[in-house]
């Protein structure tokens, strides 16, 4: 199969000022964008994502936007099928490829395997819970050590929940942690061989903060509230990473009465801050080597330094 030519990335976190930068680079190098977002996947979720507008998206073709119904929920495996099709469709066009989003984890399949090929059944998940209720960690962890015998070197053995998920993998595959474990590493598909260049997009702590704050404000004023209440109508509750997303709980929480605007508000702008937090600490430990730039204190970037070396 044909290898991928170069892709760019630009990624950062929340309310950092992406989607601009992305449009004209996008723009000055005849590209086409790339999400991933974990969000933009759903339609009818605009507001609350800030979402790239329809004129927006007129100025450069995106893809992987609205691509599911907010009842439907995606998956990475999925996620990694679309983004190579798609990926492929724009380079035979001779176009480049410009990926950009603040979702680390779909960011982080472009770069080294994030997921594995293990079938789980109901089956297998049902009779690791049995012994769980019956033998407690304890049991479960014994069971573990008849696959892997060295599993305390390997794994926390006093997360359950990794236990349990380590004993129902070795059980549907037959093979033992750390061959999992090194089959997993040697993964590989189009996205993580294809060269790549990221640049991460930085603020102060007090600018973002600002601008996180200016933006939840907007988002009230441009219909979150009657944007979540719409999409109560097309089954958004039976999606629970997105019931779960920031700025749409807690207009749920308003909506059902337990807060009140205020306080919804409010919850929102800290949720945001915390998330960029996480955000910060994800990028630098978990990307690879990158570009950064910071926007507080360069004002205006020039699209020609975007992946300059």
């Amino acid at each position: 199969m044909k290898s991928f030519g170069k892709i760019y990335a630009l990624s950062g976190c929340t309310a950092v000022g992406k989607t601009e930068l992305s449009l004209r680079w996008a723009e000055a190098n005849d590209a086409e964008i790339v999400s991933c977002d974990s969000l933009l996947f759903y339609k009818g979720m605009d507001i609350g994502t800030a979402k790239p507008t329809v004129e927006e998206r007129k100025r450069v073709t995106h893809h992987l936007i609205d691509v599911l119904e907010p009842s439907e929920q995606m998956d990475i495996a999925r996620y990694i099928e679309l983004a190579i099709e798609t990926i492929r469709e724009i380079q035979d066009r001779g176009k480049k490829v410009l990926v950009t989003g603040g979702s680390g984890f779909y960011l982080k399949a472009f770069f080294s395997p994030v997921v594995d090929d293990v079938v789980v059944s109901e089956e297998i998940r049902s009779e690791v819970g049995r012994l769980f209720d019956h033998g407690g960690l304890e049991g479960c962890v014994a069971a573990l050590l008849k696959w892997e015998p060295g599993a305390h070197e390997i794994l926390d053995t006093q997360n359950s929940r990794r236990v349990l998920r380590a004993l129902e993998r070795c059980m549907a595959s037959g093979k033992s942690v750390s061959a999992l474990r090194t089959e997993f590493e040697a993964k590989t598909n189009l996205l993580i061989d294809a060269p790549k260049q990221l640049t991460v997009l930085e603020r102060e702590k007090e600018e973002l903060n600002d601008r996180i704050e200016l933006r939840v404000k907007l988002m009230i004023e441009d219909g979150l509230i009657e944007e979540v209440e719409l999409l109560r109508n097309r089954g958004f509750e039976r999606n629970t990473s997105a019931l779960a997303s920031i700025g749409y709980r807690e207009t749920l929480a308003y909506l059902n009465g337990d807060i009140d605007r205020d306080e919804m508000i409010e919850k929102i702008c800290v949720n945001t801050r915390r998330l960029a937090k996480k955000q910060r600490t994800w990028f630098r430990s978990q990307t690879p080597d990158h570009k950064k730039i910071n926007l507080s204190v360069i004002e205006k970037v020039n699209t020609d330094e975007l992946f300059s070396q």
